[in-house]
């Protein structure tokens, strides 16, 4: 499985902008759909954006029109741009891979406390903190 790596985090206030990167490392890159993933304190890890390696892309409702995810195929790197954040936004910010981006679009669903924990990948998390 690739090896994933996450940086970007931060302490920010509502309403302003922060960029997550994830650097994707291992030769199978391409075989892998990527997402992101996020835990607050004291709550259960939920997803927040899938990209497909089709380019399919979704999102969590709570996210909609305020992130963006991409990625950059020469670099090897996904990318979370996190526009208006808010307080509720705070969490530890996971990068995720799977070889099927049917798994890990249904980890964002009701189905995601049984299929999280089976992913084919994680990163160690990067925090974010916005304060009001």
């Amino acid at each position: 499985h690739p090896h994933l790596e996450e940086s970007g985090g931060g302490s920010v206030q509502t309403g302003e902008a922060l960029t997550l990167s994830c650097v994707v490392s291992g030769p199978t890159y391409f075989d892998y759909s990527l997402g992101w993933f996020r835990q607050a304190p004291g709550k259960e890890r939920e997803g927040v954006a899938v990209l497909d390696f089709d380019g399919k892309i979704t999102y969590a409702d709570s996210v909609k029109g305020r992130f963006t995810v991409s990625q950059d195929n020469t670099k090897k790197t996904l990318y979370l741009q996190m526009n208006n954040v808010k307080p509720e936004d705070t969490a530890v910010y996971y990068c995720a891979a799977d070889r099927s981006g049917t798994r890990l679009r249904a980890a964002m669903t009701s189905a995601a406390e049984t299929l999280i924990p089976t992913l084919d990948a994680w990163g160690q998390g990067t925090l974010v903190n916005v304060s009001s």
